[in-house]
């Protein structure tokens, strides 16, 4: 009885590092994903600012924030 109890907590404990292990795998993967769309938006961010600033310049009050 000792070693039924041991084994399924055995069995148990590998379960849930399997299913930490998947849980930890889609996390990362959707951390880069969410990394890669970040530094997109900043060079768009960017671009559009660069684009925006002459236009500025030439406005006499400027475009207001």
């Amino acid at each position: 009885m000792k070693n039924i109890v041991f084994l399924a907590a055995l069995v148990l404990a590998l379960g849930l590092i399997g299913y930490l292990y998947q849980q930890l795998a889609a996390t990362e993967k959707a951390l880069t994903l969410a990394e890669k769309r970040f530094a997109d938006c900043e060079k768009v961010t960017f671009q559009l600012q660069h684009q925006l600033a002459p236009l500025q310049k030439k406005q006499p009050g400027g475009i207001p924030q």
